[in-house]
This record gives structure tokens, sequence and C-alpha cells, in this order.
């Protein structure tokens, strides 16, 4: 096997991989796979490919040019990303049910999360180096939005078809936006459990609105995101560590946390951090996860470094 060959299938399985912890992210309710996407150094690479889909790619399609429309759209790193995400949602609800493990241990799952995030927020920091009243702005603003939206409560919202294209729109930028949980959004919004009853009793005209709310939030957003990576990255590298700050209210592991019953399943719907009140046992190995957690997040780092040097 020549070294382009190796090379190549190296990279399609450590894409795999990080579609493996994308998919592992989506499972816990606060975390997101753009969360874990932007983690794993892959975030502006993943938004580029997204908004690959336009237009010409469409015409290209049409047109059965198909080698051509395989290139523009960033299959060879969407199709490995995407097969890892799908083992991950099988793996940890079929075999290992992490959904389970957040019921039973949600201070050790939370805080392997929570170590997760600490490490990214201390690289990025290190990375965009804070200077002046502007960046300090820009990060702060970022930790206010981001605390705004994981502090909102559920509210009634109409069940019209507009209001559920809205909802698919809003959950779908949520889901690509680090911080914030696309399931999350929806909990908030009262169309959980709307939509998968929706989903399992084939109720087209939801399906349909939400499908397609949720298609154009991601065609836009990720067009704006795109854009603002490109123009303005470090201003966005600060906001979308704000927006990471902020999502400890939700992922810190000592949490009050309120449940849903939707569909048979809990599901969270509301959350706020308290300090334990003893050191157990409990408390010692989520903070030793946690630990566990920014190691492993810097040794990806430094990997990703000496692999770049």
């Amino acid at each position: 096997m020549s070294r382009e060959i190796q090379s190549t299938v190296k990279s399609r399985l450590l894409l795999t991989l990080k579609g493996f912890c994308m998919g592992a992210a989506d499972v816990v309710p606060g975390v997101s796979g753009g969360t874990m996407a932007f983690i794993l150094g892959i975030y502006p690479q993943l938004i580029d490919a997204i908004k690959s889909f336009d237009l010409v790619w469409l015409r290209k399609l049409l047109s059965f040019e198909l080698a051509a429309s395989f290139r523009q759209a960033h299959f060879s790193f969407l199709l490995p990303l995407l097969g890892g995400i799908f083992i991950a949602l099988l793996f940890f609800t079929r075999v290992i049910s992490l959904p389970g493990l957040i019921l039973s241990h949600p201070e050790l799952v939370y805080g392997l999360f929570c170590g997760l995030i600490i490490g990214s927020i201390v690289i990025l920091l290190g990375e965009t180096k804070v200077k002046g009243m502007t960046d300090i702005l820009l990060l702060l603003g970022g930790v206010i939005v981001g605390l705004v939206i994981v502090t909102l409560v559920p509210v009634t919202t109409p069940d019209a078809s507009w209001f559920i294209f809205i909802s698919g729109a809003i959950a779908i930028c949520a889901m690509i936006l680090p911080g914030i949980s696309g399931s999350f959004i929806l909990l908030l919004l009262k169309k959980y459990a709307f939509i998968f009853d929706a989903i399992g009793h084939f109720k087209f005209d939801v399906i349909i609105a939400f499908g397609l709310g949720a298609v154009t939030g991601l065609l836009l957003f990720s067009r704006l995101l795109s854009w603002l990576l490109h123009v303005a990255y470090h201003g966005t590298l600060l906001v979308i560590t704000g927006f990471l700050i902020a999502s400890f209210w939700l992922l810190w592991p000592f949490q009050e946390r309120v449940y849903e019953t939707i569909r048979g399943k809990q599901r969270l719907i509301e959350s706020s951090p308290v300090i334990p009140a003893s050191l157990d046992e409990t408390v010692i190995f989520a903070l030793l996860l946690m630990v566990t957690g920014v190691i492993v997040v810097m040794t990806l780092h430094w990997f990703a470094q000496k692999r770049a040097i």
C-alpha cells in the first residue's frame, strides 16, 4: 500500500473517530455535535462542507455530473464523519445506553464533558489572545447571549405550520452552533414531543414543515457562519468561546435538574448549577473525569499541532 493511500485511509479513519465523538455528544442533553466539532478542530471545515450544497451543486447533480458534484459537496469529508456519527448513535443507544447513564449517573457523564469544554476554552483563549476592550466585549457578549438561551424556561407556542418551520430552522442552527443544543431548543419551544410524535405517526404536514425549516436554516446559517469565520475569524472565535463558557450552566456536573416525561422518556427541561454539599465518592469521580476531559483535549491539541509542523 502506497504512502498516499495509507495517508488517505488514516485521514478517513480519523474523521470517522471524530464523527463518533460528535455523535456521542449529540446524545447528551445540553451538548451539541457542533460543540464537539469545535473541540476537535474541524468546525470551519464542517461549516464549509455544509455550505457547499448550493445551486451550483444541485445543477451539477441534475446534469448527472456526478464526479464534479461529489467533489464540490466535500463528500470525502462528510461521509466518514456521518458514518462515525451514525455508529456512535447506535452504540450509545443500543450497546451502552448513554441516556440511561445520564439519568443514573449524571455527575459522571457531565463531569467528562465539562472537562472537554474547560480544555477547549483554555486552548481557545490561549490562541485568540484577548487584547483590548473590543475583544473583552465580544467574549462577554457571547457569554451573555449563551446564558440567556440556556436559562430560558419552556414557553407555550403555536402548532401552526409557519411556527414548525421556524422551530426547525432555529433548532438546526443551534445544533451546529457550539455551546447550544438543538434538542434543548426544541424543549424550550415546547415542540420536542410534538415533532417526534409527528415523526412516529407519519404526520407529513408537520414533518415537511419542520424539514423545510431545518434545511433552510442549515443552508442560510452555515453561509453566515462560514462568512464570519473567513472575514472575522478572531472575533467569531471569541463569541463562540463565550457560548462555550455559558454552556457551563448546563454542563457543570452538580446540578438541580428538572426532567419532564416526553414520549415515555425523561427529558431535561431546566437545570441550575449547585456546589456539592460534601466531597463524597461521586463528587471525587466526577472531578477526576473532569480532569480526564481536560487532559484528552490538551493531548488531541498537542498531536494536532505536532502533525501540522
